[in-house]
């Protein structure tokens, strides 16, 4: 029998039901712990610090660490795990001890990913602090590549899309694609979109037709095939504040209509998409939230 003329509908469907979702969780009492608290919300997805978020170093991973942690991911229903930076590293900065200790935990960062399996790492740009933004965004692509040619292989960097907040760069895709396209180690080089950022930067994902402009412009400006996370959070203040504050989805100015495209466009079908919205500590806002993004593919 002749294939169905559906049949290619069925896949897009069956892929955008199958699209990985989760939240950041807590490796409180252990990194394999957070593969059990995912699981425990419906996620599919997750994103996790791999130590203090605050700090610039801590202890080493031991082996015996990173074995109970990829058994407990083997055995999970979660498909892809990010981990993301830690706040402190600014390889943009004007201050040779801050750029120094950026340049190390940033190779540390990505060391331990490597010795955890995980291939996606998180990292926001940098801050300039007064010098300028082009000059920070020349110093990030060439502390990136000092930072690649000491690092473990197999990790890729994605750089966060940010709100323009005080002197923060990395707040237009055109930013973004510079610090790419300046680096020699471009394919360890990709893209993490955050739709609160995007939307203070001054992008109106709030619409329709913004949304459907805005992923436009990232897909002639980064490619698409470069994005390899989406941080889904709604906004507490409007478009263009480029001010960096989370809201719950349907409580803040982005909308659960844009959400809900999101995860009906087929150009994110295979993008995780990972939630940074408030929460309480038995995660069940993450829960619901979870449960109402899956809603909305079916």
């Amino acid at each position: 029998m002749a294939p169905s003329r559906w049949n290619h509908l069925t896949k897009e469907s069956n892929k955008v039901n199958q699209q990985l979702i989760g939240s950041h969780i807590s490796t409180a009492g252990g990194l394999h712990n957070a593969i059990q608290r995912g699981t425990s919300i419906g996620a599919t997805a997750i994103q996790i610090f791999t130590k203090s978020n605050r700090q610039w170093f801590e202890k080493k991973i031991t082996d015996a660490e990173a074995t109970l942690f990829k058994e407990a991911w083997a055995n999970s229903p979660i498909k892809e795990i990010v981990v993301h930076a830690a706040y402190l590293i600014n390889l943009g900065s004007n201050k040779a001890e801050v750029e120094e200790k950026s340049i190390k935990a940033l190779t540390d960062e990505i060391n331990r990913c490597a010795q955890l399996g995980i291939k996606y790492l998180v990292l926001h740009p940098g801050s300039h602090l007064g010098a300028g933004v082009d000059p920070c965004l020349k110093q990030i692509a060439r502390n990136l590549d000092i930072v690649f040619e000491q690092a473990s292989a197999g990790v890729m960097v994605l750089i966060e899309t940010m709100a323009g907040q005080g002197s923060n760069v990395g707040f237009t895709f055109e930013q973004l694609h510079t610090v790419r396209s300046l680096t020699h180690h471009k394919t360890r080089v990709g893209f993490c979109l955050d739709t609160c950022h995007i939307f203070c930067a001054g992008y109106e994902i709030n619409t329709k037709a913004g949304w459907d402009k805005t992923i436009t412009n990232i897909n002639s400006i980064l490619g698409l095939e470069h994005v390899k996370a989406i941080h889904v959070n709604d906004s507490q203040t409007a478009c263009g504040s480029n001010k960096d504050r989370h809201a719950p989805l349907g409580e803040g100015l982005i909308g659960l209509a844009t959400f809900k495209q999101m995860i009906l466009d087929e150009r994110l079908i295979d993008i995780p998409k990972l939630l940074e919205t408030p929460s309480d500590p038995a995660m069940l806002l993450w829960a619901k939230e979870i449960a109402l993004l899956k809603s909305f593919a079916s």
